[in-house]
Parts: C-alpha cells; sequence; structure tokens
C-alpha cells in the first residue's frame, strides 16, 4: 500500500498520507508518493477542489527524526537537501484549484508548513499545531516564516516562531491559522462541507479568482523555502541541534548551550 493516496470522490479529490503508525512523519518513502499523489491530483481535470489529509492520530508530525532529517545519495549542497526535502509537500502550490487541509491530528513542523500551504484549513479541536523548530535546535523550513505572519499577522507569528509553543485547534482557529476547529472524527467531514460549496461555484471564476489571490499577495513561496533553507541546513550541524533532536527522542528537556 503507498505511503499516500489520490482519490476522487465525484468533483473533490483527496490526498490522504496514510503511515499512521509513523505519524505520516515526512521519510523519503511518504515524500516520494506525495509528490506522485500531488502530481495525479494536479492532471485531475475533472477535480474542483483538492483536500489533503492524513490517516490515524496526527496529520503530520513533521521530519521523522528516527531516519534522517534531509534526503541523501547526491552531491547538492546542504541548503538545496533540506529545500528537496519540503519540495514535495510545496508541490501543492502548483495544484490550480483551491486546497484544503482536512488536519485530522497534530501537525507540528514540516507537517505545520504542509498545513500552511494549503489555502484554507479544517483542524480538529484537541490535536496540536505549530513549527517547535527552535526547540530543537533548528531554523524553520518550508517558508514557514514566510506564510505564518501573512496568514496570522506578524506580533502573533513571531510569538509562535521564536518561542516554538504549539497551539490547540481552539486556539488556530481563534489566531486564524484554521478556518474551522471541529472534534477530530468530524474534520473530513466538515472539510468535504466547505469543498462542496466550493465545488458549487464556477469552476473557470474559482480558478481565477485563486490565481488572483496569489498574485494580490505575490506569494513567493518556493523562494522563501529556498532562502530558509540555507539557515535551516547550518542550524542542523550545531551542537544544539544534535542535542535538541536526542532530547525530542528521549522525551526530556533540552540543555541548550549556545554552540
Amino acid at each position: 500500500m503507498s505511503a499516500v493516496r489520490y482519490e476522487r470522490s465525484g468533483v473533490i479529490g483527496v490526498i490522504t498520507l496514510d503511515r499512521p503508525d509513523n505519524r505520516n512523519s515526512m521519510t523519503p518513502e511518504l515524500l516520494d508518493a506525495f509528490s506522485a499523489a500531488s502530481a495525479a491530483a494536479r492532471a485531475d481535470r475533472e477535480a474542483r477542489v483538492v483536500i489533503v489529509t492524513g490517516n490515524g492520530a496526527s496529520f503530520s508530525a513533521g521530519a521523522d527524526f528516527k531516519s534522517t532529517l534531509q534526503r541523501d545519495g547526491d552531491n547538492r549542497a546542504p541548503n538545496e537537501r533540506s529545500f528537496a526535502m519540503y519540495e514535495p509537500f510545496l508541490s501543492l502550490l502548483d495544484i490550480a484549484v483551491p486546497v484544503i487541509g482536512a488536519l485530522n491530528g497534530h501537525a507540528v513542523g514540516g507537517g505545520f508548513g504542509l498545513a500552511l500551504v494549503c489555502d484554507l484549513r479544517v483542524g480538529a479541536l484537541e490535536a496540536k499545531y505549530g513549527a517547535n523548530f527552535v526547540k530543537l535546535g533548528l531554523a524553520p523550513g518550508m517558508a514557514i516564516s514566510y506564510l505564518l505572519p501573512r496568514i496570522i499577522g506578524l506580533p502573533r507569528a513571531n510569538e509562535l516562531l521564536l518561542t516554538g509553543r504549539l497551539v490547540d485547534g481552539a486556539e488556530a482557529e481563534r489566531l486564524g491559522i484554521l478556518n474551522r476547529a471541529v472534534a477530530a472524527a468530524d474534520v473530513l467531514a466538515s472539510a468535504m462541507e466547505l469543498a462542496r460549496s466550493i465545488a458549487e461555484a464556477a469552476p473557470l471564476a474559482v480558478r481565477a479568482t485563486k490565481a488572483g489571490i496569489r498574485r494580490g499577495l505575490d506569494l513567493q513561496i518556493r523562494e522563501a523555502a529556498h532562502l530558509e533553507a540555507y539557515a535551516q541546513a547550518e542550524s542542523l550541524v550545531t551542537d544544539d541541534a544534535r542535542e535538541g533532536i536526542a532530547a525530542l527522542l528521549a522525551k526530556r528537556p533540552p540543555q541548550f548551550t549556545g554552540r
């Protein structure tokens, strides 16, 4: 079974991350499967809306620190390997129809970034959302430092990114991260309801409206993600990053030294 699958019900496409045993983390297998599913959604001319969701208790827990943070097997610079890790999730930006994140559970780190590149987000009240990079000794990736201020405003984004604090679904809705916060069991149904209301509108007009919104906001997301990749690659080789990741895996507080 593929780690990510694409299916369509009527005019609504659904991309499902399906590695619940690994919290839908960003392994090479899942990233490759996501690229294929995203390409299938992009090529589906019958889809008027695409939903991205996960199977299990997590939408996506971000990088799998038990394997590797960056993709290996080539001679690319560290920053290029950092960007390559996020590029499959960033491929959602190439889908012309609206994309709804149905955040069935926790969305943290790179998984939070995946949620932010969606056009709208429906999340679970009891789940946790946010970018905890600084608590791991890492700089952010996937253009999170670009997207979050544009979604919730600079002061609130500063607080969340500089502290690494995670928020629950209720607070995420109040901040504007989520369009709707519902019980976990109702997330997909609520996202489907929202998708159907979009799908009832004129398809060409909806696509043009989405494109106009992107142009108006000047969303150069990939450029921002490339710039972030330099800082993330540099932070990855620090003692603090090694300590932060080790502490995460050991489930203990990190002891950072600034080295």
